[in-house]
């Protein structure tokens, strides 16, 4: 039988059948292989998120994988049963943001996949045809489910611009940490540094292509009380920062060089430690941030992903079905070292 989950509100979900919708004009109807969770999936479910990036009931799922089975009016047939993930961001497509590119910012309001539009967790999803990235035939659709955060991360290697021969470092060794190491990996920098609170990552970041890796407190990384910065190496010309924690900013900051790039991708929780403007005017530092990955970024991911440069294989952990859904955001919430990344399969 066809399932969905469908998250009636905050900390209410039931299991339910799931008839998939034709495609309509310039839609397509993709078979789901694997969607992924992440701490917003808990978010919604916990009912967390913030007012406005959420719209219950809701089908979650924003990281996933498929094989498109059917195309609408105007869509290419030759895109039917090619493998494929899926942009999450529904731009609007007119205004200046979208035309210049820059869909996460589309002025028309936040609609997303999985958040305020039904999302992967069910049998299959429709979706604008537009937002699909088509994978080689032999692509592991298992590892690509990971490819959106994965493409989060692009969009700050894109926005960090590291040349060959730089010195760079990641702060946060979760899942985006960890992309972001095979990202800057793949521009050959001259010293690969990761920055944790965990050394039981350390192995896996020497394995994407870190060449240091340096564990401070845990206190350092998660209070509010200022993260002291005697004890860190300096000098880095690139920092991408993804542990989204109470002083991550101030950490990353603390190891970049004077004119140095920085670019947040994390999202602290209310009260963390702000950047220091006057260190930030001083030094010259170059901030980006990031939310979400516009099309060049899925692009750029699909690219990498295809050439052999990512392999998200290594993070996950936890296959599921459908139906253990609730065991699977206790999973993700655990706090247990040994849970990586968690799959659910339809």
């Amino acid at each position: 039988m066809s399932t969905a989950v469908v998250i009636e509100g905050p900390g209410e979900h039931r299991l339910t059948s799931h008839e998939p919708r034709q495609p309509g004009a310039g839609e397509a109807l993709v078979r789901v292989h694997a969607v992924g969770i992440c701490g917003s999936d808990r978010e919604v479910y916990q009912g967390n998120r913030p007012e406005g990036y959420v719209r219950y009931p809701l089908t979650p799922g924003h990281e996933w994988s498929g094989t498109v089975e059917a195309v609408g009016a105007g869509v290419p047939e030759s895109l039917t049963g090619r493998k494929v993930v899926g942009e999450g961001f529904r731009n609007c497509q007119v205004c200046d943001r979208c035309h210049a590119g820059e869909t996460t910012l589309c002025t028309d309001g936040y609609e997303e996949t999985g958040f305020t539009q039904p999302g992967a967790m069910a049998t299959t999803l429709t979706l604008p045809a537009r937002l699909l990235h088509a994978l080689p035939d032999d692509a592991d659709l298992t590892a690509a489910a990971l490819l959106e955060p994965a493409a989060c991360i692009a969009a700050a290697a894109i926005k960090a611009n590291a040349r060959p021969g730089e010195r760079v470092a990641v702060v946060g060794t979760g899942t985006l940490g960890m992309f972001a190491v095979q990202f800057l990996k793949a521009g050959s920098p001259a010293e690969l540094l990761v920055v944790g609170t965990r050394r039981d990552r350390e192995a896996l970041s020497r394995q994407f292509g870190a060449t240091d890796f340096l564990t401070l407190p845990h206190s350092r990384l998660r209070s509010s009380g200022g993260t002291p910065t005697e004890q860190l190496p300096g000098d880095f010309d690139v920092v991408i920062e993804t542990a989204g924690s109470a002083s991550a900013a101030r950490t990353s900051a603390a190891l970049l060089r004077r004119g140095g790039r920085l670019v947040l991708t994390g999202i602290p929780a209310p009260g963390a430690d702000g950047l220091d403007p006057t260190d930030l005017v001083v030094r010259q530092l170059e901030v980006h941030t990031v939310f979400g990955a516009p099309p060049d970024a899925w692009a750029h991911t699909v690219r990498v992903f295809a050439a052999g440069l990512l392999d998200p294989s290594p993070l996950v952990t936890h296959e599921l079905p459908l139906a253990e859904f609730s065991q699977a955001i206790d999973l993700v919430g655990s706090g247990d070292p040994k849970v990586g990344k968690v799959l659910l399969r339809p």
